[in-house]
């Protein structure tokens, strides 16, 4: 009897062991490319290959966006990627859309 139970609680670790090496091996997914964007005077910014789901604060408030990545993403006038304005598709651009503050690659 005691044999079964030392087997059983065996099995259990060595399942465990196996779901949290699976679960820690997993790698943040991001995009391929770059999010471009340019101020008011003309000055270029680069973000490359931003993060999934992660809100990013832009540096400057963005005049024109262009995304060069391989995934769409999305576009907010506030930082926190609050009020929403648009989704850009892989290769497409926006101008004067009241200055977006922070982006997300949506995946």
């Amino acid at each position: 009897m005691f044999a079964l139970a030392r087997l059983g609680r065996l099995g259990l670790s060595v399942g465990m062991a196996a779901v949290l090496v699976t679960g820690l091996s997993t790698t943040a997914q991001a995009a391929t490319g770059n999010i471009r964007y340019f101020n008011v005077n003309g000055q270029e910014f680069t973000v490359t290959d931003p993060p999934d789901n992660l809100c990013i604060t832009l540096q400057a408030r963005a005049s024109s966006l262009v995304n060069e990545t391989n995934k769409t993403v999305s576009v907010y006038l506030g930082t926190s990627c609050a009020t929403f304005v648009t989704d850009l598709e892989p290769g497409r651009g926006v101008s004067h859309v009241g200055g977006p503050q922070s982006v997300r690659v949506i995946g």
